[in-house]
C-alpha cells in the first residue's frame, strides 16, 4: 500500500538508515538523504528513496565506500579534477559543485571532472545548485553500462544524463532546468515499472535478441545478468531513421566529458568486482555577468520563455510546460501535502528500519 509522509519525517528516516544502518558519516547521510528525498518531492521516484536498496548493494559489494574523502588531483584557476576514491556519490558531488561555484565566482567560469565516484541522484539538483548563484549550471554523469550504440548489440554506455540550469526572472522567478537521460528514459524509470508490475512502453529498450520489449521485469533480470546484450535505446530509437545516432552522440559526449577529462573508467569498465563503481561526473558553472547585468539577462531570458509559454496550444491542451516547471510545482505541493511513496518503497523503508532497530516512519 502506498503512503504519504511529511518531508521532514522522510528525511529523518533516510538519514537514520544511512548513518546507523549503512555506516555513512553524519554529513554523508545528510547530503544523500537530501538527494534522494528531493527526487521524491519532485515526483521523480526513479531517483528517490527507493534507491536505498541500490546504495546498500553498492556498499556491500565494495563499489561505494562510506568515509572515503574526495581529493583534488589537478587544479587551475578555473578548473579541477577530483578523485572521489570510491566515496558516496552525493558527498563527492557536493564537494565538486561547491569548488566549481567558487572557481566561477573568482574566474568567471569553473569546471570540474570527477572520477571514482558513485550514483549522484538527479543531475538537475547539481545544475540547479549552481544556477542559484546567478550562473549557468551544468551537470553530467556516466552510469553503469545500460545502453547499446547505434548499430551495436552490446551495452557499452550508460544512460548518461545531461542537465543545464539557467536562471530566469519573471512572475515565476525560477530556473530553466533541463534534466534528461540521453537514452529514451533513465534506468530508474524501468525499475519503477518493474516494482509496480506494469508493462513499460514499447520503444524504451530491447531484449538480448535486439527485439523491442514491454516486459520491465524480464528486462531487469536480463539487465542484471552476466551477459551484456540488449539494453536501453538512445533518444531516437534504433538505427538512424528517427535520429537514434543523435541520441548516441549525446551519450558519447557525456562519456568523454566525464570519463575522458577525469582519466576515469569508461562505462563498459564500471562496476567490476574488486574495484569501486568507477562512476565519473562533469560539472560546469558560467557567471551570467560575463554577458551583461545578471538581472537584465534573467528578465530577458524570462521573456523568451514567456513567449513560448503563451504561444498557441495544441487541441485539448491548456499549457506548455518549460523544463523544470512540473518538478518545481510537484515539490511545492509535496511540501504542503506530504510526499507520496509507492507501496514497494514504503515496504522497503519498513524493512530497513526494522532491521536496524530504528524508529518506524510516521505516515500520514
Amino acid at each position: 500500500m502506498s503512503g504519504v509522509i511529511v518531508c521532514e519525517n522522510l528525511v529523518k528516516t533516510v538519514e537514520s538508515i544511512l548513518s546507523k544502518g549503512y555506516g555513512y558519516s553524519a554529513e554523508e547521510a545528510r547530503i544523500t538523504a537530501w538527494v534522494l528525498v528531493e527526487a521524491d518531492l519532485r515526483n521523480v521516484p526513479s531517483h528517490g528513496v527507493s534507491r536505498l536498496a541500490f546504495y546498500r548493494m553498492n556498499r556491500d559489494r565494495g563499489f561505494s565506500k562510506p568515509g572515503a574523502c574526495p581529493e583534488i588531483v589537478w587544479e587551475t584557476p578555473c578548473s579541477l579534477v577530483v578523485d572521489g576514491h570510491d566515496g558516496v556519490g552525493g558527498y563527492v558531488s557536493d564537494f565538486c559543485v561547491k569548488h566549481t561555484i567558487e572557481k566561477a565566482k573568482n574566474a568567471g567560469t569553473g569546471f570540474c571532472a570527477a572520477r571514482d565516484s558513485n550514483h549522484f541522484g538527479m543531475a538537475g539538483l547539481w545544475a540547479e545548485m549552481i544556477a542559484r548563484h546567478d550562473m549557468i549550471g551544468m551537470a553530467f554523469t556516466n552510469t553503469r553500462a545500460g545502453a547499446i550504440p547505434t548499430y551495436g548489440r552490446e551495452r557499452v554506455l550508460g544512460t548518461n544524463p545531461i542537465s543545464v540550469g539557467i536562471p530566469e526572472r519573471n512572475k515565476r522567478d525560477g530556473i530553466f532546468l533541463l534534466d534528461m537521460a540521453t537514452t529514451t528514459v533513465p534506468h530508474g524509470k524501468i525499475e519503477v515499472y518493474d516494482r509496480r508490475g506494469k508493462p513499460m512502453p514499447l520503444g524504451w529498450a530491447v531484449d538480448e535478441n535486439g527485439v523491442g520489449t514491454t516486459d520491465a521485469t524480464a528486462f531487469e533480470k536480463m539487465f542484471l545478468s552476466d551477459h551484456a546484450y540488449g539494453g536501453h535505446l538512445f533518444l531516437g530509437g534504433e538505427g538512424e531513421e528517427s535520429g537514434g545516432h543523435k541520441g548516441f552522440g549525446l551519450g558519447l559526449l557525456v562519456e568523454l566529458l566525464c570519463s575522458g577529462l577525469s582519466l576515469g573508467m569508461s562505462t563498459v569498465k564500471t562496476f567490476k568486482e574488486g574495484h569501486g563503481s568507477g562512476i565519473t561526473h562533469f560539472f560546469g558553472a558560467i557567471r551570467l555577468d560575463l554577458f551583461g547585468h545578471a538581472d537584465e539577462l534573467k528578465k530577458h531570458i524570462g521573456k523568451i520563455l514567456d513567449d513560448i509559454r503563451e504561444s498557441e496550444k495544441a487541441a485539448g491542451q491548456d499549457r506548455i510546460y518549460i523544463h523544470g516547471e512540473k518538478e518545481s510545482e510537484a515539490r511545492a505541493l509535496a511540501l504542503k501535502e506530504g510526499v507520496h511513496i509507492d507501496g514497494a518503497t514504503r515496504e522497503l523503508l519498513g524493512k530497513l528500519t526494522d532491521e536496524f532497530g530504528l524508529e518506524s516512519p510516521r505516515w500520514q
